[in-house]
């Protein structure tokens, strides 16, 4: 019996990490790979976004979570905070596909230990203006 509630344990939170997790924002530009990496990293920063782990071998950027809302004492924390993760692929010819997934998650913080909790993001304004900017750059 605790293995089956176990498993439904683990079926049900992975059903909810899937249901708060937004499909992709994607856009394709007419720039090699190497010009639309810089130019990311380039609207990041100019963004406010600071990179916390960054592979071009294998194309990701993930950037360190944002308070969206709430508040933050250090050892106390109550807020809605949301994370990006850049996805960047040649096409070839001079294409290349640069993939946004927000991932938006209410965070407590009781002496510094974090719980987080996956939260559905109720648009994608801010996956699609990173990718209107990057664009720009270009």
């Amino acid at each position: 019996m605790k293995v089956s509630l176990g498993a439904l344990s683990l079926t049900l939170m992975i059903a909810v990490g899937a249901a708060a997790a937004a499909e992709p924002v994607t856009r394709t530009y007419n720039a090699p790979v190497e010009r639309v990496w810089s130019t990311s990293e380039a609207v990041l920063k100019h963004l406010g976004w600071d990179v916390d782990k960054a592979d071009r071998s294998i194309g990701f950027i993930t950037t360190d979570s944002r308070r969206v809302d709430g508040e933050n004492y250090g050892v106390y924390e109550k807020s809605l905070r949301h994370r990006l993760r850049l996805h960047v692929k040649a096409l070839g010819e001079g294409r290349t596909t640069v993939s946004v997934e927000r991932t938006l998650f209410k965070r407590e913080r009781i002496l510094f230990v974090d719980n987080d909790e996956p939260v559905t993001a109720p648009d994608q304004n801010v996956e699609t203006a990173l990718l209107d900017a990057i664009g720009k750059g270009l």
